[in-house]
């Protein structure tokens, strides 16, 4: 132990030639007493954990609710485990309280909490929304050179000797710690791309894809045998026999044997969901007790579990401080060498951190001596999608060659028929770089419409594209785009590509960029072809992707391209509203035909009444807006007023009904989630054999009866991620009063700016809000992107 402390202590001095050896300094966590959660909970010491076993693939109906989103990180996980049964049924009636408010239960978890050693430590319980849907697109902690077989997006070839890549350059690295195997060929798919993310559900048409099929593809028969073995050791272990399959097509048909070598191995398995606890639990059993917290296979697949419940906060990458803080709560007795044994196995990669500012604070210690260099850790899926995201904008900076066969459009005529300066801004720019980065607000969309219409008049293959169905259909509406030049992202990349790999477009203008996560963008850029125009389109003021990374944020940041600062405000009292939350002010604004409303309240109960009440009666009355036209947004999934709660009692006023059909109802208004991160409002319209029938904006689709559970859930209700990218006529946005920290400038800014017409504030947090508006507009995230990029830049 005390060798392979050395050699990691002596890897973090050899980052700095001629400096002593020093600790990490990046991203430093406390380790010891008491952290919330992500749901905002304290989180449960080894004691309150479940017994030994492990949680099966198959979710109970309740449990799959929690499990729905399965967004990656920068999801929102429920404040409470239960359902607050009594909240529609005491639910007082009659007017608006007078005087201050008291506050109003139910919370979302933060999507961009700090990373947390004790999160991290403490395995998801089932009110993580991964649950067991998310797990199936997670990648596999405990070693991060396994890739789930049924992965429909493909990534590059990974040696299995990954030693040579965790130190010192590969082409054109320098000594940042870059390598070739971290620099993904050029080809249809990018690396690490998340599975769903660049193919849609089956049958669904290249415009709206990844909403409008059935959810995803018929995965391979296993083979009987090794199913059996694999469970013949489960079950010898006390876990769950369910557990075999989702084991088998993560490991191959050796499954049971390497099990049974290495039972923690199963901890961050594609499709298992279990605890640390449970797994040791578990690996007691099969390995006859002759275990101890500081065995070498616990200890390294702890690293990889870390690194991936980091992941679901945010990170693409931990400071070593944060990493030995968590492993400590693990009980394991060296950290340091645990990371050490996790580098040599090739099961975390080691990078060197580059803090903002480096290259100045540089030169001004021209003659002092060298500081030792922080590093960071990072699974192998995350650091090739931020190296490939990376070399894919410069490779796009780079090839392009403006108007060199004379063949380019009159741009600057364009500029001068454009709707708005901005929009003449941006078109300027895109005539003359290959990547550039527009931002702005609602009202600015029109303006990455109007470049795309005017590309697509001139005679060139251009499309704009969007995250959602709901975004996805306000561009087809656009003059000169329609259905043709519209798309979703995910129809995007699903539709035709050129023999080598690439999308078949002169210019793609993508908006709502700040939606997508690391591995999202790299697949995306990767795919733009050699002397293309891409311009990614998005508001900087809305939450971050539901996956890892923040990469719209971190491109901006690394100031590498060329940037365009929409100054086109939105319109009308919303937009008025929006524009002061997102300089950090909540101001009141003059709204004289009630286009913006606030309904102050004193508990759940009247949040939850007034929320019902407001959708059933007043918005419709006052604004012609029926029901199943206005959103309600709130912050939580569980909780007195979480999603839960507000849909039981929708429903119960809106549709009422038994749920035949698996807990729904023909005329239920539901969202699904084929993917992390992908969220379809839909409306029920029938049950068959083969599972649920629903129809939403992306089309009718048929969700396959062992999804359902874990796919689907009542839609009168959402959270701000899942309503990111969708507009409606009115939302109704619940502010809760247990919120705390949770409640986030970032989160106000995107649930206030849903609504077109009309936006009810049922007001519960009294001055939280306004402290959390002042406050940052999400807590930070620990990546790479943007120190690879100025580096490679500079190159």
């Amino acid at each position: 132990m005390a060798e392979e402390t050395a050699r990691l202590q002596a890897l973090e001095a050899a980052e700095a030639p001629g400096a002593p050896g020093g600790a990490d300094e990046a991203e430093p966590a406390e380790p010891g007493g008491e952290h919330p959660d992500a749901e905002g909970r304290t989180a449960p010491s080894a004691s309150e954990e479940a017994p030994a076993g492990a949680e099966g693939t198959e979710p109970t109906p309740e449990d799959a609710e929690d499990a729905e989103d399965t967004e990656a990180v920068g999801r929102e996980r429920d404040a409470s485990g239960e359902d607050d049964a009594a909240t529609a049924a005491d639910a007082p009636g009659g007017g608006t309280p007078e005087g201050s408010a008291q506050p109003a239960g139910g919370t979302e978890a933060d999507p961009d909490t700090e990373f947390d050693p004790d999160t991290a430590a403490n395995p998801s319980g089932p009110d993580d929304e991964h649950g067991t849907a998310g797990a199936e697109a997670a990648p596999a902690a405990a070693d991060g050179r396994r890739r789930d077989a049924d992965s429909t997006t493909p990534g590059p070839d990974h040696p299995d000797d990954q030693d040579a890549r965790l130190r010192g350059g590969g082409p054109g690295g320098g000594d940042r710690g870059r390598s070739a195997a971290a620099t993904p060929s050029r080809g249809p798919q990018a690396a690490g791309a998340a599975p769903g993310a660049a193919r849609p559900a089956s049958g669904a048409d290249a415009r709206g894809a990844g909403g409008a099929a059935a959810s995803g593809a018929p995965r391979a028969p296993l083979d009987a045998a090794a199913v059996a073995a694999a469970r013949e050791v489960l079950a010898g272990g006390g876990a769950p026999g369910e557990l075999a399959e989702p084991v088998v097509r993560a490991l191959g048909e050796g499954a049971a044997e390497l099990v049974r070598q290495d039972p923690w191995g199963v901890l961050g398995l594609p499709g298992v969901r279990v605890g640390v606890e449970q797994v040791d639990a578990f690996a007691r059993a099969v390995l006859g007790g002759a275990v101890g917290p500081g065995d070498a296979r616990r200890v390294c697949a702890l690293v990889g579990h870390v690194l991936d419940r980091a992941a679901e906060q945010g990170h693409t990458a931990l400071g070593g401080d944060a990493l030995r803080a968590a492993l400590a709560r693990w009980s394991v007795p060296d950290p340091d060498a645990a990371l050490a044994a996790a580098v040599e196995e090739g099961r975390v990669l080691v990078f060197r951190a580059e803090p903002e500012g480096a290259d100045a604070a540089a030169e001004d210690a021209e003659d002092a001596e060298p500081a030792p260099v922080p590093l960071l850790f990072g699974l192998d899926r995350y650091a090739l999608a931020e190296e490939s995201l990376a070399d894919g904008c410069v490779r796009l900076l780079r090839s392009f060659e403006g108007a060199g066969d004379g063949a380019e459009p009159d741009w600057e005529a364009a500029a001068a028929a454009a709707p708005s300066p901005s929009a003449a801004e941006l078109i300027r720019a895109a005539a003359a770089d290959g990547l550039v980065l527009h931002t702005g607000g609602e009202a600015a969309r029109a303006e990455p419409a109007a470049l795309v219409a005017a590309a697509r008049a001139a005679g060139l293959r251009a499309y704009a594209a969007a995250y959602t169905d709901s975004g996805r259909r306000r561009l087809a509406a656009v003059p000169g785009i329609g259905e043709e030049g519209a798309r979703t992202v995910a129809g995007l990349l699903a539709g035709a590509r050129a023999a080598d790999g690439s999308l078949p477009v002169d210019l793609l203008a993508v908006l709502d960029a700040p939606q997508l996560s690391v591995e999202e963008a790299a697949t995306l850029v990767e795919a733009v072809p050699d002397g293309a125009r891409l311009v990614l389109s998005g508001d900087p003021h809305t939450l971050w992707s539901a996956g890892p990374g923040r990469a719209f944020a971190d491109l901006l940041a690394s100031k590498t391209c060329p940037r365009v600062a929409s100054r086109t405000p939105d319109p009308g009292p919303i937009g008025e509203l929006t524009s002061c939350v997102a300089v950090g002010e909540l101001a009141p604004v003059d709204a004289p035909g009630k286009e913006v409303v606030v309904v102050p309240v004193r508990a759940p109960g009247e949040a939850v009444h007034r929320a019902v009440q407001l959708v059933a009666d007043s918005v419709p009355r006052a604004f012609g807006v029926p029901p199943e036209h206005t959103q309600v947004i709130t912050l939580a999934h569980g909780g007195p007023v979480g999603t839960r709660a507000l849909n039981a009692a929708l429903k119960e006023r809106l549709n009422p009904g038994p749920g035949r059909f698996g807990g729904f109802d023909e005329g239920d208004r539901v969202v699904h989630v084929p993917a992390p991160g992908r969220t379809h409002p839909a409306v029920v319209v029938g049950a068959e054999p083969d599972g649920l029938r629903l129809d939403g904006e992306g089309g009718p689709v048929l969700v396959p009866r062992a999804e359902v559970a874990a796919t689907v859930r009542h839609g009168w209700a959402v959270t701000g991620h899942q309503a990111a990218g969708i507009r409606w006529p009115a939302a109704v946005v619940v502010v809760p009063g247990d919120a705390g920290a949770l409640l986030t400038r970032g989160w106000v800014y995107t649930a206030f700016s849903r609504g077109e017409r009309h936006l009810s504030v049922v007001q519960g947090a009294e001055q939280a809000l306004a402290a959390a508006v002042a406050g940052p507009v999400a807590s930070e995230r620990t990546t790479r992107l943007a120190a690879v990029l100025r580096e490679l830049a500079a190159e």
